[in-house]
């Protein structure tokens, strides 16, 4: 094994473990910051996948933005750190069930997928100028609906935060 595949297995590990802890942690705190980690190593699969644009933007967007966000929400709020996210409609068997259907046919997806190991393709320039331009040319429409459709997720939630309380 080379070293490049010894680091990706880490990130891999980093990223399983930490959500793994996300989902079974009791303690929001512990949770929080391993997803933090959960996101530093999703960023370190996206440097190996070539994607040096979206790695930048994870760590920007999500790790700068959106986790500082959910520490200070969590660190603000009255000290509730443990939560008991149990309820009495979880429905336990079928969602047992769901997974392992699920999760066997990744299992399944990933045995039967012929992978290559080499690509003849190019190298697809991933910088932010290259992907400003492709955004502003080609692929223009989608870029225009995308944002007027966060334009009006934007505007509902501000309503729907900003609606008084009838009663």
């Amino acid at each position: 094994m080379d070293l490049y595949t010894i680091i990706l297995y880490f990130f891999a590990v980093v990223t399983l473990g930490s959500a793994c802890i996300v989902v079974f942690s009791r303690n929001i705190v512990r949770a929080a910051f391993a997803l933090l980690f959960a996101f530093f190593g999703v960023a370190g699969i996206y440097i190996f996948l070539l994607a040096d644009f979206i790695a930048i933007t994870q760590l920007l967007i999500y790790v700068g933005g959106i986790m500082v966000l959910m520490l200070f929400s969590v660190m603000l709020t009255s000290h509730q750190i443990n939560v008991d996210a149990k309820t009495g409609t979880i429905q336990t068997l079928p969602a047992i069930l769901i997974a392992a259907c699920v999760g066997g046919g990744v299992i399944w997806v990933f045995w039967i997928t012929d992978w290559k190991e080499k690509s003849d393709l190019p190298v697809i320039d991933t910088t932010a100028a290259k992907i400003g331009e492709l955004l502003l040319t080609n692929y223009l429409l989608p870029f225009e609906i995308a944002s007027v459709v966060l334009l009006v997720a934007l505007v509902g939630a501000a309503m729907i935060a900003r609606r008084e309380k009838k009663g």
